[in-house]
């Protein structure tokens, strides 16, 4: 009877901080800052850095579960009638889970390297067909397409097609993203660990 439940106080407990993981991803979304050599609609945000620590200390399904969150609430507020928010899911699911995956069977600081590593290459190769197949036939509904490969142009003459500016711009800048997320948990995750896990 006591191992149940200290089971449900654990099972509570990974909810609870999923949550508030998900509610930090939610606000940390709405926060974007431009990066220089970018066109202006490609915001850096740091809301997959809650999701990568869920995914460390609770398992990737928490990781997961936190990009899920942070998309839900951004449909409240969204521009691509949820198109946006699919594709961010998407990518986000893709870094964490790996990540997670990974870390969960070598639980050193080598393992988590890797595994954020290997989930930002993956979230970058994800943003090619993401971006190609769902986000940018959204945009091409509200924005001609040539006006958006303008703005890609205007930084780079050299871009004549969509696959150019994807791989060019936007697949660097994914990846590069998981980077910074990536570094960001590296240096805290430590410290925050037991605070998560109830240990502490």
């Amino acid at each position: 009877m006591e191992q149940v439940r200290e089971v449900k106080r654990v099972n509570i407990r990974a909810l609870a901080v999923t949550a508030v993981l998900g509610a930090v991803a939610s606000a940390l979304m709405f926060v974007g800052v431009h990066v220089p050599l970018m066109p202006s609609f490609l915001q850096l945000d740091f809301s997959e850095l809650p999701a990568l620590i869920a995914s460390f200390s609770l398992g990737p399904l928490s990781g997961v579960a936190v990009c899920l969150i942070k998309n839900l609430v951004h449909l409240l507020a969204t521009s691509t009638g949820g198109v946006g928010e699919l594709s961010n899911f998407l990518l986000g699911a893709a870094f964490v889970l790996p990540a997670g995956i990974i870390y969960r069977v070598k639980k050193t600081r080598l393992g988590a390297l890797a595994g954020a590593l290997i989930g930002s290459a993956a979230m970058a190769l994800l943003s090619l067909p993401s971006n190609y197949f769902i986000v940018y036939p959204a945009y091409g509904l509200v924005m001609p397409m040539e006006a958006i490969l303008d703005m890609y142009r205007a930084i780079n003459p050299n871009v004549k097609t969509l696959w150019d500016a994807l791989i060019w711009f936007n697949m660097p800048f994914t990846f590069v993203k998981g980077l910074l997320s990536t570094a960001v948990t590296l240096l805290i995750y430590k410290r925050i660990s037991p605070l998560l896990k109830g240990t502490k």
